[in-house]
């Protein structure tokens, strides 16, 4: 939320300050124009510095992931928060909460209890209180499309049938801007949602047809959130951490009860079957414009590459002597008569078994042994990108549970030589697609890495 609020911010043309654990991490992902500031909202004495001379503040802080008591944590968080910013002489802080009433779960019942105390810290404060925010990495969004992804048949508990008021992480957005030209008069909560109340069945239902999986759900009365927290940390273990406390806030009722906030601001969100779709395509944008040497390592796994949304990535680099235009010809050559560099035997393997299920195998080679042009075909890729001396992403069009991507970006490192970045990309289709990616991740090293290294032996520079 904070990475798509900053842009937001940065396209309006506002001055922009960012406190962050990790300034070396944020620097090269922020416009010019925005200052970072090292800082902890856990350590008091780091926070006025970042303060001073600042009129408002977005408060996106949430700390689920703390080894402590995540509510314990934010409580001192928000406390010392709330008191730098009155001191600071802070005009306005705008904070994003949850929705939900009566018997919270731990997880709604701290985010309430973080915005009463920014309410209540002297400074006039806005509180958003929103129910799922659908977009890539939204843990909840993430956590249920998990679930979906992942499991063909599920035992639903009785928390499916609960309804929710999902939001379009873009509106959600459009809130939060909105919110600048707003004064609130002592504290004031507005409560916001998507378009539609659906219950939790039929969210996980339409994100299935969306992403065209089949998925049979059957009702079990007595399965609690205790026991689905546990589940969920065995069915979905990269999200266990927060997922487990997550889960009991679906007991809760999160739907909109007071309208006012469509009344005060002007955004309409948008139903939950198009922000679903919004959610999916900005998704497939982001993939084709990002470049893994900078992001995909910053989420890099154990076992199984880095995940990207539904995407599962494994993206390695090597920096060589030579400048872009050397290193980036045996890239250009890859597939037909010259080869996949490394792992002949697999290839062609893989070649065969693509055939025998009614794939095009590795028979169609490619139209020219040098050139490359978007359209092409080589072996069973297509070529879907490509910039001379510096990006070549081919589709896979060999039988596959899921969709496949093999980008190969050459960029020069300052010094004469370049960096290549290879990536892997895979978009799973349900479980079977994850059997295929997490069966196959022992041979990406010796493939994978094999071919990068062969690649980087293969470039010579042109005699004179």
């Amino acid at each position: 939320m904070g990475g798509r609020l900053l842009h937001a911010l940065e396209q309006r043309g506002e001055r922009v300050r960012c406190l962050s654990r990790r300034p070396e991490y944020l620097v090269p992902r922020v416009a010019a124009t925005t200052e970072v500031v090292a800082g902890d909202v856990l350590q008091p004495e780091t926070i006025p510095a970042a303060l001073a001379g600042v009129d408002v503040v977005y408060y996106l802080v949430h700390s689920m992931s703390s080894s402590r008591p995540f509510d314990q944590v934010d409580r001192e968080a928000a406390r010392s928060f709330a008191a730098a910013a009155r001191e600071a002489g802070v005009r306005k802080i705008i904070y994003l909460g949850g929705l939900g009433e009566g018997n919270l779960s731990r997880h709604l019942a701290s985010r309430q209890e973080v915005g009463r105390i920014l309410r209540s810290s002297g400074v006039s404060a806005i509180e958003f209180r929103a129910a799922i925010v659908i977009g890539s990495g939204s843990a909840s969004f993430e956590m249920i499309r998990a679930l979906v992804d992942r499991l063909p048949v599920m035992v639903t508990p009785r928390w499916v049938k609960v309804r929710t008021q999902p939001i379009a992480i873009e509106d959600v957005v459009a809130y939060l801007l909105a919110a600048l030209e707003y004064e609130p008069v002592d504290g004031e909560v507005f409560e916001i949602g998507g378009a539609d109340r659906v219950s939790y069945l039929e969210f996980m239902q339409e994100y299935a047809r969306q992403r065209g999986l089949r998925r049979l759900m059957i009702p079990v009365p007595v399965l609690t959130p205790r026991l689905s927290s546990l589940w969920l940390g065995l069915v979905t273990p990269v999200y266990a951490g927060i997922g487990r406390k997550l889960v009991d806030s679906l007991r809760n009722e999160t739907v909109v009860r007071d309208s006012r906030a469509r009344e005060v601001f002007r955004v309409r969100p948008r139903p939950a079957r198009e922000a679903i779709s919004r959610a999916l395509a900005h998704e497939e944008r982001e993939l084709a414009e990002t470049r893994w040497s900078d992001e995909a390592f910053a989420r890099q796994a154990a076992y199984g590459g880095a995940r990207y949304g539904s995407r599962l990535v494994d993206s390695r680099s090597l920096c060589v002597q030579y400048p872009p235009s050397v290193a980036f010809a045996p890239i250009q050559r890859i597939g037909g008569g010259a080869g996949w560099y490394k792992g002949a035997l697999l290839w062609r393997l893989r070649g065969l078994l693509d055939l025998l299920v009614g794939g095009p195998g590795l028979r169609r080679g490619r139209r020219d042994p040098i050139t490359v042009q978007v359209g092409d075909t080589i072996d069973f890729w297509r070529v879907e990108t490509f910039e001379q001396d510096r990006l070549l992403r081919l589709y896979a069009e060999m039988k596959l549970p899921g969709r496949a991507w093999l980008q190969f970006e050459v960029e020069p490192d300052g010094r004469g030589g370049s960096e290549v970045t290879q990536t892997a990309i895979f978009d799973p289709a349900g479980l079977w697609g994850l059997v295929y990616w997490y069966g196959l991740w022992p041979f990406h090293s010796y493939i994978f890495g094999g071919m990068l290294r062969s690649l980087a032996a293969a470039m010579k520079p042109a005699r004179s």
